[in-house]
């Protein structure tokens, strides 16, 4: 498998139980196939570097079986990392590092059980687009992060899998690759939650294949499987597979078979406290009672 680059969350309804299910199977075989998610996390951790402050507590949203966070562990030594991961197997499977002060959470990402301005940096690599409601879960970063605190995320835009979606599509009406925002449209959700200076970017990856059975065995690996609320729920017969293959055929580039991959980058930072949040209701502005005491 070969992987080019170069610079340049679901719209889809999701059945959340059927997400969770796809992550708690690939635990076992996620580290094995998570070769995108390892390289868009390199990248996503080079950012990182960007925050000059040393942090005394690190969120890691999606952490799956953690490599991230022990990165994390070593690039703040003195910092509480929080792994958090809503399947349990992952975080089985994460273990513990030798010299990081590292604590693991199940939970949802859209009710983290932190509490509010208790994290300084939030870090999270490619989860974001299995959210079903993803300003609510921008509106939770906003509670938990202290005031000036970093966020730094991934997560996949609307070209994604563009080839196994076109491929699918000459073959029945059911959706088997998610549809995602664009850049723009994710900027504008950290705007109304009230995030300032947001900076987004795209990079464009494609990873090549022998055979269009080797992608779906990855996808399913890594837990990325079609988890939309309308997909088919019958098992997929061997006639539609095998025209979904030769409908890919017209992709092909010599003996590999593309995927290509639209990689959405986030940087944002919390605003100060007060700051207002857009709402239908008006802007709403929150302040803790020790703030309001010390004016």
């Amino acid at each position: 498998m070969l992987l080019h680059g170069e610079c340049s969350l679901s719209l889809t309804p999701l059945d959340r139980k059927a997400v969770r299910r796809s992550f708690e199977r690939a635990a076992s075989s996620y580290d094995a196939h998570a070769v995108l998610e390892r390289e868009v996390e390199s990248r996503l951790l080079e950012r990182v570097e960007y925050f000059r402050q040393q942090p005394d507590c690190v969120l890691d949203l999606g952490c799956g079986t953690g490599s991230a966070s022990r990165a994390l562990g070593t690039q703040f030594a003195d910092a509480r990392i929080i792994a958090l991961d809503w399947s349990p197997a992952m975080l089985t499977i994460s273990g513990m590092s030798d010299g990081v002060n590292l604590s693991k959470i199940c939970a949802d990402m859209h009710a983290i059980p932190l509490a509010a301005a208790s994290v300084d940096l939030v870090f999270s690599n490619l989860a974001l687009q299995w959210s079903v409601d993803l300003p609510a879960v921008f509106k939770e970063f906003r509670r938990v992060m202290k005031p000036g605190g970093m966020l730094v995320f991934t997560c996949y835009g609307p070209d994604t899998l563009s080839e196994l979606r076109q491929a699918w599509q000459a073959v029945d009406d059911f959706p088997h690759v998610h549809d995602f925002p664009d850049m723009h449209d994710v900027g504008d959700m950290l705007l109304a939650a009230g995030f300032s200076e947001p900076v987004m970017d795209v990079e464009r990856l494609t990873l090549e294949y022998r055979d269009v059975m080797s992608l779906l065995r990855e996808l399913k690996g890594s837990g990325a499987q079609n988890a939309a609320s309308h997909r088919f729920r019958g098992l997929t017969g061997y006639s539609r597979l095998l025209e979904m293959q030769q409908n890919y055929e017209q992709f092909r580039c010599n003996d590999r078979y593309p995927a290509s991959y639209e990689i959405i980058f986030g940087a944002s930072f919390a605003p100060a406290e007060g700051q207002p949040i857009r709402s239908p209701e008006g802007e709403i502005a929150t302040f803790s009672i020790d703030a309001l005491r010390s004016r």
